[in-house]
């Protein structure tokens, strides 16, 4: 009998055990691959907005919880302007307004209408609102399609009634399912008279991009890619540093409970073992033994949980608090990390039952009842 027709049948005589830590290795990788995932599509999407002002990169407050409680002036403004190599910077103002239970997180981006341009916007019909207008909005095409509105029409946002006097568009899903309004206006709403939330900088040509990147860096941190946007913003670092540790505990604590299982089970096949050792089977061929029948355990149950992160990510999209912001995508790095933890914890775990049952000596296993 070969190796692992032996394994597998140790595995079928005690259905129960193996049906038991195939669960546990389940639970296990379920939650390390949902927080995985969950974590970088919320950074994705967060990410976005970065993309909206086709700049070469953007600038942010220093410190911050999150992106969108950060606060720049037309002071900083001014300081990247002044920058050597900076072609232009866009100040703009970014909130979010729950508007209703399928639009709970919906972009306000606030820009005056003479950075429009500059900042990737064409109006598809109508025209911008005036600087400083009280009750004017342009809608992102994709925006306007949702809510079924045109130009003339009434849209109701920043605990007002707005006419809708433009549609436009970005050449961005992000910032097309949106809405803009005049800078002043938002900032009034939110009472944040002269508060900025991002700068969008594009670099002079000819000009090295990372070098006036740099150069910016030591004043305000700046974000080019979705994974500087995760370093800038706390949330998104203390939500990293979470999947990280659950992944650790995960497999301590998951090789804890395979290893005593284990050892329960080394209990109950002492004479096995004594045998295996008896008609002539070397030490690693009995942890081998072991450890194999735990890898086996660890391919069914990282399976399962891997099944089981879907469904867990698919019924998280209806969450209302994350509704409209989560776009889960399932890429290589969850599927090796789920496949990863359970892994560890089954060889963790089986690691020192197998080195106790190679240890045993022939007669005295045999010998045990």
């Amino acid at each position: 009998m070969s190796m692992f027709s032996l394994v597998l049948q140790n595995l079928w005589a005690k259905k129960g055990r193996s049906i038991g830590i195939a669960a546990a290795i389940g639970l296990a990788v379920m939650t390390v691959v949902t927080l995985m995932v969950v974590s970088s599509s919320l950074e994705a999407s967060a990410a976005q907005i970065l993309t909206i002002g086709r700049a070469d990169f953007s600038v942010a407050q220093k410190g911050v919880a999150e992106i969108l409680s950060s606060n720049l002036t037309n002071r900083d403004l001014q300081n990247v302007r002044s920058t050597p190599g900076v072609a232009s910077a866009i100040g703009v103002y970014v909130a979010t307004e729950n508007l209703n239970a399928d639009n709970p997180v919906f972009i306000e981006i606030g820009i005056d209408p003479s950075d429009l341009q500059g900042f990737g916007v064409r109006v598809l019909s109508g025209r911008p609102y005036g600087p400083t207008s009280p009750h004017e909005v342009m809608l992102g095409w994709r925006a306007a399609q949702n809510f079924g509105l045109h130009v003339g029409d009434q849209f109701k946002a920043l605990g007002t009634t707005n006419r809708v006097v433009g549609i436009y568009t970005t050449g961005n899903s992000f910032g097309d399912s949106g809405a803009m309004f005049p800078l002043p206006v938002i900032q009034g709403y939110n009472r944040v008279p002269g508060q900025m939330t991002l700068f969008f900088v594009k670099v002079e040509p000819g000009q090295a991009v990372v070098k006036v990147q740099n150069t910016i860096d030591r004043m305000y941190p700046t974000i080019r890619t979705a994974e500087q946007f995760g370093r800038a913003d706390t949330n998104l670092v203390f939500l990293r540093a979470a999947v990280t540790s659950s992944t650790v505990l995960a497999i301590l604590i998951g090789a804890v409970i395979i290893g005593n299982t284990m050892l329960l089970s080394l209990f109950e096949r002492t004479r096995e073992f004594g045998l295996l050792r008896a008609i002539g089977w070397a030490r690693t061929r009995v942890v081998g033994l072991i450890v194999g029948e735990g890898v086996i355990l660890a391919l069914i149950g990282s399976c399962i949980g891997l099944v089981l992160a879907v469904v867990a990510v698919a019924l998280l999209k209806y969450v209302p608090a994350l509704r409209g912001i989560l776009h889960p995508t399932f890429d290589q790095s969850a599927f090796v990390r789920g496949l990863a933890t359970g892994l560890g914890m089954a060889v963790i775990g089986a690691l020192y039952p197998g080195l106790r049952a190679s240890s045993l000596k022939p007669l005295e296993a045999l010998s045990r009842e």
